[in-house]
């Protein structure tokens, strides 16, 4: 009784861990090294560009910059980036409101007249997987 109940306790864990996933996100395009890259991933619709899920910054070299999102439960995200040029943890923006540092977000959404929308950023991962965004 012990022996299966130890199999199925190690069937039910390994499904679990099965079911993370990691992500990395590259982000290039930038027009040069100063500062940092700031990546939030979201998770729904509600708290896009509002609360992220995780977020993490990089240091830019050549460019570019990179992120990994790890342990992550497979599922449904989007992703927003902006280069923080003067790293004080925001978006800057100019006084109409309009941001004045570079910023991206996920499947290169575009918003009009305002931000992405979650439903243009969004996709799936189910395996570990790699983004490119392209600011």
């Amino acid at each position: 009784m012990t022996k299966i109940i130890t199999i199925i306790t190690l069937f039910i864990c390994s499904l679990m861990s099965a079911q993370n996933v990691k992500l990395t996100v590259t982000v290039s395009g930038l027009k040069n090294n100063t500062g940092i890259v700031r990546v939030g991933l979201y998770n729904s619709d509600g708290t896009f560009l509002k609360t992220s899920y995780k977020s993490l910054t990089s240091e830019i070299k050549n460019n570019e910059a990179a992120v990994t999102f790890e342990n992550l439960p497979a599922g449904e995200y989007a992703i927003s980036t902006y280069h923080d040029e003067n790293n004080n943890g925001m978006l800057d923006k100019n006084m109409m409101g309009i941001p004045s540092e570079d910023y991206a977000a996920s499947n290169n959404a575009k918003g009009f007249m305002g931000p992405p929308s979650y439903k243009d950023a969004k996709f799936v991962i189910d395996k570990d997987s790699k983004i490119k965004i392209i600011l």
